[in-house]
């Protein structure tokens, strides 16, 4: 399959709409419905209804395949030219906010940085299509444990660092005063839902092994200053690395079982160089 003309349908599916698809690519109307239909034929089955513009059943089953084959597509492009030294000499480092912890900032070169702050679910694409030579996501694991990564792309990974979980509770919050709290004591409790800015929902109820952890409220920024008042302002439990989990207002208890800590992982694709293993070199140290 012409890859042009995957991309055509994945942007027309996504948007449901042939103009609007036109107006993102940078082509014709009638430029988009040719793709369309040089993909229809190639394939030999209808992928769209046209009116309203929906996927048919052979259209969703090649979603299921065009997104990793695009982002495939697209990594190896960006690693080609990151091996053939395309690269300005500038560190583009893409994190997720809870991420950027002590140990990791404190290994950034002095100059020459630009650093990209995205939800997390967004970082492993950001490396693998070339839009940031390095990446740092994060979650919970048990001690020395890998992160659990998902995805299509070719990426490689090597770990930045662990610390302990704490969770955050407005000061006057009946658990404020314990030396240590369990996951079973706080399944029914009042969180915040904020898989951008603080580890989500959904790693604890896999820890947990229940549907728990219900939310009183969702934030869906990247600030971890915003979360924290949220939660002195008494909106909801956060769930956060130890060096985040602080604010006016609030009071950060150690989660004391089950065991896990907040892990922190470096990904990138091609043999590092120049500032991006300067940057490796300056966090091992860092670590060690």
């Amino acid at each position: 399959m012409d890859p042009h003309l995957l991309r055509t349908y994945v942007t027309v599916t996504r948007l449901a709409s042939f103009s609007a698809a036109a107006r993102e690519l940078g082509y014709t109307q009638s430029a988009v419905s040719q793709h369309i239909a040089a993909l229809e034929q190639d394939l030999g089955t209808p992928l769209l209804t046209r009116r309203p513009v929906a996927p048919t059943r052979a259209g969703e089953r090649l979603l299921e395949h065009a997104a990793p084959l695009l982002l495939r597509l697209d990594a190896a492009r960006a690693e080609v030219a990151a091996v053939a030294g395309a690269a300005d000499g500038r560190l583009v480092l893409a994190a997720a906010p809870t991420a950027l912890t002590p140990r990791t900032l404190g290994a950034l070169p002095p100059s020459g940085v630009t650093l990209r702050v995205l939800p997390r679910a967004d970082v492993p694409e950001a490396v693998a299509t070339g839009a940031a030579r390095l990446g740092l996501v994060d979650g919970l694991a048990a001690p020395s444990d890998p992160l659990r990564l998902t995805g299509a792309a070719p990426l490689r990974t090597r770990g930045a660092g662990e610390e302990p979980v704490h969770v955050l509770l407005p000061a006057g919050h009946p658990l404020a005063g314990r030396p240590g709290l369990r996951l079973d004591d706080l399944a029914d409790a009042r969180w915040l839902d904020a898989p951008g800015a603080g580890l989500p929902l959904a790693q604890l109820r896999a820890v947990h092994g229940t549907g728990a952890f219900r939310p009183s409220l969702r934030y869906e920024g990247t600030d971890v200053r915003t979360l924290t008042a949220l939660a002195g302002a008494g909106h909801g439990l956060a769930l956060l690395p130890a060096s985040a989990a602080r604010a006016p207002g609030t009071v950060a208890v150690p989660l004391t079982a089950p065991r896990v800590v907040h892990r922190t992982e470096l990904l990138h694709t091609a043999a590092l160089s120049g500032p991006a293993a300067a940057f490796v070199a300056r966090l091992d140290v860092t670590r060690s």
